[in-house]
């Protein structure tokens, strides 16, 4: 049996414009500087076969087929090809990103690998029912997600979160805390500049990106720019991975509402593309809900970390899970959660109050600087692999 020193396992696809992905990537990277040759395995949206590749220097990825007609056939798909791929196989460290790839490792850690890292983005058993609203009344279903994740959680030697939200509420769940490590989401300064132009807009021209999941509060966001068109013209862009019934969604209640010519929706794309985008905004927009999601389970909201880098002034939702990024008034205004009025009413103070907006995006951005960077993330990823006594390779 050949041993190796690093699989990365992920039941998701990388690259694609999404945070799972960007997150990905940039621990792949990471780890491969410090320890040399990875494995990295993901889903391939397309192919019916396993391809590997160098996608980044010292990251080898194997794509595996999630053939299905549900989530949970997909899920069992890449299961029975990653049993297959590992066999043979055995690695100083896993690193697994959910039980969709971790519990059949988990089950049997020992014939796989020397230590196994458990990094904690979310959890099926309270993200699964947004997407697929069933589940709530699913009480066995619910209960077998809650299972697998148990034996994750416990099989694994280090658990790796974003926030402190995350870290205790697996603490509740009886995780120690000294098997925890939090380490918060970063963001690339080279792609999320601050160097934005004069401002030009005909209408005061708010954005939204990321995903449609019912925890964002998009919603919110169209119902805020009714509020505003009553007061002075303004606009709505939002840029995402969409479904066609989430866009129907979307358009139907700007239409209810009399602003659908001021709603533009466009689709996922480039990091690079996308902060063109937002340097032609006046203010960013992160509408978290107040759901078990946000306030139990915990996050880290990248959207709001890489709006924070670019400029422009951020108006977010006021959740523990924000107050962990910086302070309210300084790095960004906070608004009750769930209200679209609130977020109006800060909209109006800010138009009467430029230099303070212009502030406050300048202390974002030396805050995302500070605390923030995908380089800080990967340097606390490495030093939680040293510790666990995985030794870093030696650079002649």
């Amino acid at each position: 049996m050949s041993k190796s020193k690093i699989a990365y396992i992920a039941f998701d696809t990388v690259p694609a414009p999404k945070g799972a992905a960007i997150h990905i990537e940039a621990f792949s990277i990471a780890l491969a500087a410090a320890f040399d040759h990875i494995q990295l395995i993901t889903v391939s949206p397309t192919a019916t076969g396993i391809n590997s590749q160098e996608i980044y220097p010292q990251v080898i990825q194997t794509t595996l087929p999630a053939i299905g007609d549900t989530l949970i056939h997909r899920v069992l798909y890449f299961r029975r090809l990653l049993m297959t791929w590992l066999q043979g196989k055995r690695f100083e460290v896993i690193q697994i990103r959910s039980i969709y790839e971790g519990f059949s490792i988990a089950r049997n850690k020992q014939r796989y690998c020397d230590r196994l890292i458990f990094e904690v983005n979310g959890l099926p058993s309270i993200e699964l029912k947004y997407r697929y609203p069933a589940v709530a009344e699913d009480r066995e279903l619910l209960h077998k997600l809650h299972s697998q994740e148990q034996i994750c959680l416990a099989a694994a030697d280090l658990i790796i979160t974003p926030s402190s939200i995350t870290s205790q509420y697996l603490q509740n769940r009886g995780v120690p805390a000294n098997k925890i490590r939090v380490i918060p989401n970063g963001v690339d300064l080279n792609i999320f500049t601050n160097d934005k132009g004069q401002i030009t807009n005909d209408k005061f021209q708010m954005i939204y990106f990321g995903t449609l999941s019912p925890w964002q509060g998009v919603n919110l966001a169209v119902e805020a720019l009714a509020l505003i068109n009553r007061e002075f013209p303004a606009a709505l862009k939002v840029i995402g991975q969409t479904r066609d019934y989430q866009i129907k969604a979307l358009k139907q209640l700007a239409q209810k509402l009399g602003v659908a010519d001021k709603l533009t929706i466009l689709p996922a794309m480039s990091q690079t593309r996308l902060v063109e985008h937002i340097h032609t905004s006046d203010v960013i927009l992160a509408p978290l809900m107040p759901s078990d999601r946000n306030l139990v389970q915990g996050c880290c909201p990248l959207k709001i970390l890489e709006g924070m880098a670019t400029g422009i002034p951020v108006i977010a939702s006021d959740l523990a899970v924000v107050r962990e990024l910086g302070e309210d008034g300084v790095h960004f205004l906070l608004v009750k959660p769930g209200s679209a009025k609130s977020i109006k009413d800060v909209v109006l103070r800010w138009q009467n109050d430029q230099e303070r907006a212009t502030q406050l995006a300048v202390n974002a951005r030396q805050r995302i600087e500070d605390y923030y960077t995908w380089q800080r993330a990967g340097e606390a990823l490495i030093n939680a692999y040293t510790e666990l006594g995985i030794k870093r390779a030696i650079k002649v």
